[in-house]
């Protein structure tokens, strides 16, 4: 499919999850029905753009850690979202060049996109699969992914605020299970999930909210995010909320001018990383 045809197969009558959290993040690729959407689920939960944020602050931690500590060199990046700088290649590929990202997502404006996701080192390679991970066999077979990752090696697998759009009657576990499956010993799981355990009313009205524009939702407590890990080696400090996942050193004149640390409730983002033995 070209950027043309992406852009004809798009559809504005009604909100699309990636538009909605390109929004929180204050980017410009969304419209005007992702736009109302997301004001809703603001005024039920206005941690939302601290939860944004949170989000890919975990990514970027949690790729330089596995770049850094666990020589992983290749990710697999599913629900990708609309670009937004910097990208989980450009974060690996500061750590290490060599480093190799395919990208899969299945939404038509990240595709319209994707030519940012493509700008790799010399020394690394990058690529995009239209895929869901609701059919990970597909993904799995994508000649796109063999040409650019060796599954011989360790691959991580990155699927940050993905699971919780996969509802437990479309197998979650059975769907992450899969995917690492095909992975060799010393993989890593790195996720990320949306959780109610510290509001639950409030996430009520945010379930409501998706599931209303066309988009059911399953944000799990952290015993069922935890579930997502099993048979993998966690990465202190466990299955936590975002922020508190490896949080960067600050020095002590930067400290002073800091904003303060967001509560566990504004976060609301259940993450973790895992080994694969």
């Amino acid at each position: 499919m070209t950027n043309r045809q992406a852009a004809r197969d798009i559809d504005t009558s009604r909100p699309h999850s990636a538009r909605m959290y390109d929004y929180y993040l204050e980017g410009k690729d969304h419209f005007e029905v992702d736009k109302q959407a997301a004001e809703a689920v603001a005024v039920a939960y206005p941690g939302i753009f601290v939860c944004a944020r949170e989000n890919r602050a975990f990514m970027h931690r949690a790729t330089r850690v596995l770049a850094r500590e666990h020589g992983i060199r290749q990710w697999l990046d599913i629900g990708t979202g609309i670009p937004t700088e910097p990208n989980l290649h450009q974060v690996a590929q500061s750590v290490v060049p060599e480093a190799r990202v395919v990208y899969a997502d299945n939404d038509p404006l990240v595709l319209k996109y994707a030519e940012r996701l493509m700008r790799s080192t010399r020394q690394g390679r990058t690529t995009y699969i239209e895929a869901d991970v609701n059919d990970p066999q597909t993904l799995l077979d994508a000649p796109e992914l063999g040409e650019i990752l060796d599954t011989r090696q360790p691959v991580a697998l990155s699927l940050n605020a993905l699971m919780h759009f996969v509802t437990d009657d479309q197998d979650p576990y059975g769907i992450v299970e899969r995917l690492l499956a095909v992975l060799p010993s010393g993989s890593a799981l790195a996720l990320s999930h949306c959780t109610p355990d510290f509001d639950p009313d409030t996430w009520a009205k945010v379930t409501d909210i998706y599931t209303g524009s066309g988009t059911p939702v399953r944000f799990r407590p952290q015993r069922d995010v935890a579930r997502f890990f099993d048979g993998l080696d966690l990465l202190d400090p466990g299955i936590t909320v975002g922020h508190r996942w490896r949080p960067d050193a600050v020095d002590g004149a930067a400290a002073e001018n800091a904003a303060p640390a967001p509560s566990d409730a504004e976060v609301s983002l259940w993450v973790g990383v895992g080994i694969k033995p």
